[in-house]
């Protein structure tokens, strides 16, 4: 969660991800691009599909509505789920690069600045993976089988990137239509560079082509191919971010959570800092997100990103909001920063607070913390112990720097959990716990205490440990069976 961005404001804290720490690093809020779709029709199984989207701005900004000639369900189709995780667009080559001040803030002098950038390739030691590769990387050093799906290009910048999935074990399904091949060497086709920029207060500037554009970067995707389909279909789960937007034409993402709800793979949805603009961007970009928010299995946003959908700034009644207006939403998942996270379902609350760990870098922790989220729905374990590895992710790969290659591996995450430097902090969780309560939910917080009260549970941290601890070993002894 972190590339394109238009406007710099570099007084806004970047959310963290299961991690505290004290010195600030700033985060940039996306700018709001509006693109020019003439229909919000397409056409699956060669039928034409139609959809009607009332917009309505209470609520969490968007209502949804799908027309008498098609219903979104579940269609059991047989064949084995060979793989855990699949992406969903979102590739991109990060170049991080040191500079003396963060790009101008006006849209001219943003582009020339990116341009010089740009006229020559930086050197390769400044390159890194970026986008979903980010959460690909992390939930195959879990364990998990993982692909992307998406395009990159034949230029130096594309072969980098399939080394380094191939590298990590992460195959790539390409988006490319036949009878665009032939115009492959056009700027279109080639792959997306993120230029990620750190100032010397570690303030972060992230600008690329897709931020001076009204159209996705890669426009010219109009339908997804009988390849994408049938992995979409071979996958538990499909993982879709806000940022896919700016490169996926918003229809083409409603036609791949469509399929996947046909096909049973879950989707997962973090809308991002991208959300707030997409539900006042286009119509298709509001039917594509309202459709996100309302059929995805599990939704995971910060605080201040479930505010912005709902107008609750209480994380828990904005959490409940969204669960109660999903139609196949199992978990909302509540990304607190420093305190840590919260998990809702229909029958209860699960709370973790958050590692305390030396920061170095929070690019590609919410990416991390995805993928655990991710290890711990596949494998059904308890949902505070899916919270409690999710957290843990994060925070380790908060302690390196940068994303891609130096997201948290397998034995960092380990340790963390052994130490167990919990970031606990009673009256924050007293008070936001007694402000939501409901007797008919089970409300159930990861503490180093055994005490429990009248209203919610505590679950000891040890006895969680040693559970996780004994999971996270199964998916490592197969993978390295397997190779």
């Amino acid at each position: 969660m972190h590339q394109r961005t238009f406007d710099l404001n570099r007084h806004s804290p970047i959310p963290n991800y299961g991690v505290s720490y004290s010195h600030p690093l700033l985060y940039q809020n996306p700018r709001i691009r509006i693109s020019d779709f003439k229909t919000n029709c397409y056409t699956h199984h060669n039928h034409v599909i139609r959809t009607h989207v009332p917009v309505n701005c209470i609520s969490y900004g968007i209502d949804v509505s799908v027309s008498k000639h098609r219903r979104l369900s579940s269609v059991n189709f047989s064949g084995k789920k060979e793989f855990d995780v699949a992406t969903l667009g979102n590739l991109c080559v990060d170049v991080v690069l040191n500079v003396p001040n963060l790009p101008p803030s006006s849209f001219d002098e943003r582009k020339n600045y990116m341009e010089q950038l740009a006229k020559s390739p930086p050197d390769k030691k400044h390159w890194e993976a970026g986008g979903n590769c980010n959460m690909a990387i992390a939930a195959a050093r879990l364990g998990l089988r993982c692909i992307v799906i998406g395009h990159v290009g034949d230029e130096i910048y594309g072969k980098f990137l399939l080394d380094v999935l191939q590298d990590e074990g992460i195959n790539l399904i390409g988006m490319r239509e036949d009878d665009d091949i032939i115009n492959s060497s056009s700027s279109a086709y080639e792959t997306l560079l993120c230029w990620v920029l750190v100032d010397p207060l570690q303030r972060h500037g992230f600008c690329s082509r897709a931020d001076f554009s009204k159209e996705p970067a890669f426009t010219w995707m109009r339908t997804l191919s009988d390849e994408v389909k049938r992995n979409i279909q071979k996958s538990k789960v499909l993982f879709c971010n806000g940022y896919g937007f700016d490169e996926l034409p918003a229809n083409l993402i409603t036609h791949a959570l469509e399929y996947a709800v046909e096909v049973g793979t879950s989707v997962f949805f973090d809308p991002g800092p991208k959300g707030k603009s997409l539900a006042i961007g286009t119509p298709e970009e509001q039917e594509a997100l309202a459709k996100l928010l309302r059929f995805s299995d599990v939704l995971l946003l910060t605080s201040e990103e479930a505010e912005s959908m709902t107008g609750l700034d209480n994380p828990i009644a904005a959490g409940k909001e969204l669960l109660s207006k999903g139609v196949r939403t199992k978990w909302v998942i509540i990304k607190m920063g420093s305190k840590g996270s919260i998990l809702i379902t229909k029958s209860g609350i699960s709370c973790v607070p958050s590692f305390k760990v030396e920061v170095m870098d929070t690019v590609g922790c919410g990416d991390s913390f995805v993928a655990a989220i991710a290890f711990g729905y596949i494998h059904k374990m308890p949902l505070l112990h899916t919270l409690t590895i999710a957290n843990a992710v994060g925070a380790a790969t908060a302690t390196g720097c940068g994303a891609g290659r130096n997201v948290a591996n397998l034995q960092k995450v380990k340790q963390l959990i052994k130490e167990s430097n919990l970031n606990e902090d009673d009256t924050f969780w007293n008070k936001l716990l007694h402000e939501n309560l409901n007797k008919k939910e089970d409300i159930t917080i990861l503490s180093k205490k055994t005490a429990n009260n009248e209203f919610f549970k505590h679950v000891t941290l040890q006895k969680v440990v040693s559970e996780v601890l004994h999971k996270l070993e199964v998916p490592l002894a197969d993978r390295i069976l397997s190779s």
